[in-house]
């Protein structure tokens, strides 16, 4: 396996050649109905959610307030499942629980032997899986230095839960992807400084098939460049660590996008579990 991503510049978040990614389906500023047409989509309550009722009319008999409970709390907190609605007791989301079992696994047919060594040296009890730790010592000795924060993306990444272990299959994908984002950073770091700039990051990314705004992209070089961002440039490891986070957010975005609008609705629970964990690597 080559690893995710491919370098497809037309890959998902890039702006295809009609009109760019979400872009609205007609121009700006166009009706968005035939003259004459009621104003409210159908079904649309008959005034705005909250605008004031109407008041009585006159000589109305008026109308009983019901009695205050002052131990009753005004609303549920925020999140909280609405009367009737909500998981079923004793089912769990769509997002089932962070912290699954990791299922085992083998090397997929035709790994490279030296991939097979290097996981074999990590594992020392033989139990066919490693922890964060050691897959941290497993790729700083064949690669490079990478941060215990950067070991836990690239563990949730491709185990899709939080147990920080990971077997053959995921460590042959988390090798090989890291020759990929290898190959890709030198690529774009022409001046061989071992970094790379704002607009270096950008043609990156875009090549990795995420096209970001300028106003992410000055974020993503805040938070990656290791001064704080003062060099504004990106070293090795922490282009590993952005580019993790931005593969990671757009794949669970696409998954509530399912039909690639650049638009997308999650529930409270839905959102905190997307964002959470790239939080507490």
């Amino acid at each position: 396996m080559s690893g995710y991503p491919h370098n497809n510049p037309s890959g998902y978040g890039a702006p295809p050649s009609s009109q760019p990614y979400g872009a609205p389906a007609q121009p700006y500023g166009a009706p968005a109905q035939p003259y004459g047409a009621p104003a409210q989509p159908y079904g649309a309550p008959a005034q705005p959610y909250g605008a004031p009722q109407p008041s009585a009319q006159y000589g109305a008999p008026p109308q009983t307030k019901p009695p205050k409970d002052h131990n009753k709390p005004t609303s549920s907190p925020y999140g909280a499942p609405q009367p009737g609605g909500g998981y079923p007791t004793g089912q769990q989301g769509p997002y089932g629980s962070p912290f699954a079992a990791l299922v085992p696994s083998t090397f997929p047919p035709g790994t490279d032997p030296s991939v097979i060594a290097c996981f074999q040296v990590a594992d020392q009890d033989g139990s066919g899986i490693i922890d964060d730790r050691e897959l941290q010592r497993a790729l700083s000795s064949y690669n490079q230095s990478f941060s215990i924060r950067t070991v836990h993306l690239l563990m949730y990444l491709f185990t899709n839960t939080n147990t920080r272990k990971i077997g053959p299959k995921e460590f042959t994908q988390v090798f090989y992807s890291l020759q990929n984002w290898r190959g890709n950073f030198e690529k774009f770091d022409r001046d061989r400084s071992g970094k790379i700039d704002a607009n270096e990051l950008r043609e990156a990314l875009m090549s990795l098939g995420f096209a970001v705004s300028p106003v992410v992209l000055d974020l993503l070089v805040s938070k990656f460049d290791k001064t704080g961002g003062k060099n504004k440039a990106i070293e090795y490891d922490n282009f590993i660590e952005c580019c993790l986070t931005v593969k990671g957010l757009t794949e669970k975005f696409k998954e509530k996008d399912t039909s690639y609008t650049g638009n997308a609705t999650f529930t409270y629970e839905a959102f905190m579990l997307t964002v959470l964990p790239f939080l507490i690597a």
